[in-house]
């Protein structure tokens, strides 16, 4: 009996357009029995499915139906609850296609779907960004975006929870832990966290360099030692401490709708330990607080280069996402204490063995 698998396929009647992600679709899907919502009238909540959702953008990156489903997805919560997802993105233009994928998976996974590591496939107009994998496949573009489709879905279908008695988690951050809201709200969801082990490391000032760009052949080197050339902390501290957890959680203050500077070094530094580790078992959690707005940019960025490029897990809910300004004010943010009780009880959920 063949497996069942939903379909998110926003409808689009240019036939022209669709094609080559309609021939993908049918290649990759054909070993399973597949459900297709084209309409965001055709259902009201696609709870614990296996999900793909195929996105045909065009050359101007807007798909009318898709905004439906957008829209639906947003005002209804827990919508995908118990739904483990995957997303393909063709587009007819060199962009678009990866600011669509990331806002998808964001507010997927906040009505409660979850995405194993690298659950994104995109197709831009001349597929250039499957040059590098061509080349080690030994084949053309459209081939390796056809293989590329074709793992993702399968890790889909073969998702499932890794939980522990005891789950090892890692703390970034690169905050002063004074007057930072992001730590306070940390204190918050920390105390209540259970049968967990909790490593804090701090990113601040002085103690981290940023990636150089090394050479492929260097960096592979010092990769083969799980090391990098600039050494540092990152290498000393961080490293061995990501390959040891289950859950990596990184306290992200909004600095100018971005990460700060010295969570995006440790992103860019994560290269080297990634070229020879892979992070399909490992669960990704943030939390991330901003002065004004803009605290989905920050939750997307992340999703794009640790799920989406590291492949790090995205379970349902991933972030949890406040608004605090003056120092010691996120304390008093209407709920927060409830909020804050609910994140840490889905972080349980997902990485401890019920006691």
């Amino acid at each position: 009996m063949k497996e069942k698998l939903t379909l998110v396929y926003p409808r689009c009647e240019d036939a022209i357009r669709t094609k080559r992600l309609r021939i993908l679709l049918e290649e990759v899907l054909a070993a399973y029995e597949v459900e297709i919502i084209q309409s965001a009238d055709a259902f009201d909540s696609l709870q614990n499915r296996r999900i793909i959702f195929a996105i045909s953008m065009g050359i101007s990156g807007i798909n009318l139906e898709y905004f439906r489903f957008l829209k639906k997805m947003r005002t209804q919560p827990g919508i995908f609850e118990g739904s483990v997802g995957g997303i393909i993105v063709d587009g007819e233009s060199e962009l678009y296609t990866k600011s669509v994928a990331r806002e998808l998976m964001f507010t997927a996974n906040r009505g409660g779907c979850s995405f194993p590591g690298r659950a994104m496939v995109e197709g831009t107009k001349d597929l250039l960004n499957y040059n590098i994998q061509a080349m080690k496949l030994e084949t053309d573009n459209l081939t390796a975006y056809h293989i590329s489709a074709r793992e993702m879905v399968k890790r889909v279908m073969s998702h499932q929870l890794l939980q522990k008695k005891c789950a090892n988690i890692l703390v970034l951050h690169a905050s002063n832990y004074s007057t930072s809201n992001t730590a306070g709200l940390w204190d918050m969801v920390k105390k209540h966290l259970e049968h967990c082990e909790i490593t804090e490391l701090s990113l601040r000032n002085g103690t981290i360099q940023d990636c150089s760009g090394c050479p492929y052949r260097m960096c592979m080197h010092f990769s083969e030692k799980a090391s990098c050339y600039y050494g540092g902390v990152i290498t000393k501290e961080i490293y061995p401490a990501i390959l040891a957890c289950d859950a990596l959680l990184i306290l992200a203050p909004n600095y100018n709708d971005a990460l700060s500077a010295n969570i995006t070094a440790f992103i860019n530094r994560l290269t080297a330990l990634f070229r020879k580790t892979q992070f399909y078992q490992k669960y990704l959690f943030a939390i991330v607080v901003l002065g004004y707005s803009g605290g989905d940019l920050v939750a997307e960025q992340m999703i794009s280069a640790l799920s989406m490029n590291k492949t790090f897990r995205l379970p349902p809910r991933f972030s949890m996402v406040e608004t605090a300004n003056d120092p010691a004010s996120i304390f008093r943010v209407e709920g927060i204490e409830e909020r804050a009780a609910v994140f840490a009880r889905g972080m349980m959920e997902t990485l401890v063995e019920k006691q």
